[in-house]
């Protein structure tokens, strides 16, 4: 026959609860709070220096795709970023192909590009152009300002928009 247990049998037994406490369970808790203190401005901070990068990058992408925009159609240099993009069949002076379509579009990992035509040459066409790559939010999508211009050399600037007499970057 099975004996019935009362709930002051089930009491004293020796075995302990199972689960976790209140008090492990805030604990564990807190643990994983302090881990994400730490890791989330080093996260956030690593970002930027990617967007940055990215914007080094896009910067000379758009460098090289001048300087093969000028040898290929022998003027100087393109009205803007969209002359550089396009699909790349048939390509003209209008469709070159040599971008892609986010970096013309002005605005590529957390960065916002802006193309100036400084002169024109007697047909129109830029003689001398400026680029410059800033932060879409300055603190959060990068911190630093990027130009430069048909000299290829990209500046920077840590609190305004870069220009032709930042320092260069290393």
């Amino acid at each position: 026959m099975k004996r019935f247990e009362s709930n002051q049998d089930r009491s004293s037994s020796k075995r302990p609860p199972a689960g976790f406490s209140l008090i492990e369970l805030l604990i564990v808790v807190a643990v994983i709070l302090i881990i994400a203190a730490i890791a989330i401005p080093n996260y956030l901070k690593s970002k930027m220096l990617a967007n940055e990068a990215s914007a080094v990058q896009s910067l000379r992408n758009i460098v090289t795709a001048e300087v093969v925009y000028s040898t290929t159609y022998g003027i100087d240099f393109s009205h803007g970023l969209a002359p550089l993009s396009g699909t790349g069949i048939n390509p003209d002076q209008n469709n070159a192909g040599l971008i892609d379509e986010y970096l013309a579009s002005g605005l590529k990992s957390g960065y916002v590009f802006t193309f100036s035509a400084l002169t024109t040459d007697a047909q129109g066409h830029p003689s001398t152009y400026s680029m410059t790559a800033d932060p879409q939010v300055p603190g959060t999508s990068g911190m630093r300002h990027f130009y430069t211009d048909q000299s290829c050399v990209i500046r920077s600037n840590d609190s305004v928009p870069a220009g032709p007499g930042d320092p260069p970057i290393t």
